[in-house]
């Protein structure tokens, strides 16, 4: 975060000081994912062996996806369990839960509404973190985030991956400077989403996790097995790669040797990072990294449109409006 300048965000970071030596009142948007069920076991049961301190969900509000599946079966169970086990209140419209929360997750399984409904939230002042994919579309995103710099709210989104422990040594110099890297994910699709964005977002978050930003241009291709094979060229001449597989894996080869990353190392970690981000404003990861990780994926899909071509980063940004 910048330094505070501004009224507004001398005033956010005053509250800041009191939320992080209180306990948060936290509250969820879209209860289509077992990621509600998750953070909110985490947070609020101290018997819980991954147990975080700081915050408690004492909000929701249902939200669901009527045209895809895995949300529309999901809402009903989840904001039962959520009500029944831990005593979350549920509410008509995000307008009236943001008036009783401190800071919110956003949890829709489905990235389309996400610009909708993190819009009432950022109108709020109340920090945002927002679960993968942070929308279904880079435009969307960007516009979230200029949102969000418009009204000084801080924002940010991030796969669980990225604080898988190895991938953050790497990150942080573990093999010096990452020359290349190889992730591998799942990458379910979705007929509402670029392909990557569903799923696949998981071992893309990885891979920009040791890389870091700089992707300059990406070719999009397949594996021996039919597999999607997605390869990055960033500054320098450093390579990237993401593959689709059963497993969450990779390694990064750096100055000073090579690493495994992209191992899935639980929730516990994101959540950790967001409890930290909520309590002072300050996000772990860049809107630029994100915007750069989204232009990634809708960059795989331009590629795969024309045959796999190679599709300049530049281009798709453009095209989204930055």
């Amino acid at each position: 975060m910048k330094t505070l300048r501004t009224p507004a965000l001398l005033a956010f970071a005053l509250a800041s000081l009191s939320l992080s030596a209180a306990e948060l009142r936290l509250g969820l948007i879209g209860l289509d994912t077992s990621h509600v069920m998750a953070f909110t076991g985490i947070l609020n049961d101290p018997k819980n062996k991954a147990h975080i301190e700081g915050g408690t969900v004492v909000a929701a509000f249902k939200g669901g996806s009527p045209d895809i599946e895995v949300s529309r079966t999901r809402v009903e169970g989840y904001a039962k369990d959520l009500s029944e086990k831990y005593g979350v209140k549920l509410y008509d419209t995000i307008e009236e839960m943001v008036k009783h929360v401190d800071a919110v997750f956003l949890e829709s399984v489905d990235g389309r509404p996400h610009l909708a409904q993190a819009r009432p939230v950022i109108l709020a002042g109340k920090p945002l973190f927002i679960d993968k994919p942070m929308a279904a579309s880079l435009k969307d995103a960007l516009e979230i985030f200029r949102l969000a710099k418009e009204h000084q709210v801080p924002v940010f989104s991030s796969s669980s991956l990225r604080f898988g422990k190895n991938t953050q040594a790497v990150r942080g110099g573990a093999v010096g400077m990452v020359l290349s890297a190889e992730t591998t994910s799942p990458a379910s699709l979705n007929e509402f989403h670029p392909d990557l964005f569903w799923y696949g977002v998981h071992g893309v978050e990885s891979l920009f996790t040791v890389m870091g930003t700089g992707c300059e241009s990406v070719r999009r291709g397949t594996t021996a097995d039919g597999k999607i094979e997605v390869v990055g060229t960033w500054k320098g001449g450093r390579t990237g790669t993401f593959r689709e597989a059963k497993g969450y894996t990779g390694t990064a080869k750096g100055e000073k040797g090579e690493m495994a990353i992209g191992a899935y190392d639980g929730y516990a970690p994101l959540v950790v990072e967001a409890i930290k981000f909520f309590q002072t404003g300050i996000a772990p990861v860049s809107a630029a990294e994100t915007i750069e990780i989204l232009a990634f994926m809708e960059a795989a899909d331009a590629s795969k449109r024309e045959g796999g071509k190679e599709v300049k980063l530049a281009d798709v940004m453009k095209k989204a409006g930055r």
